[in-house]
């Protein structure tokens, strides 16, 4: 990676009951990102600690990338299904590369 990559961290906190349905919907979500072109890497892992936090890394190439990621169909979709499986609103929080 080079300093001009962008990286997306959300942390997303599920409700213990939406788990299996959010893992369903976010997958969709991530195999169309990854085919998005200013798309580096796209992934999402869950805690061993805490089954009901979720964290999207997403790397895009540049921030203007991100903003058209967020313009897709997947996208809004994603964000509209999982509004209502959250404990609470998820944080976004904005980095770019060093090394």
């Amino acid at each position: 990676m080079k300093t001009s990559d962008h990286v997306a961290v959300i942390n997303i906190f599920i409700k213990p009951n939406y788990i299996e349905k959010f893992k369903e919907i976010v997958s969709i979500n991530v195999r169309n990102s990854r085919k998005e072109e200013g798309i580096i890497s796209f992934d999402v892992i869950q805690s061993v600690d805490d089954p009901t936090e979720f964290v999207l890394i997403e790397i895009y190439k540049n921030p203007e990338a991100q903003i058209g990621h967020r313009q897709t169909e997947h996208y809004k979709a994603f964000k509209a299904a999982v509004a209502d499986l959250q404990n609470k609103p998820y944080k976004v929080g904005s980095f770019h590369t060093i090394m």
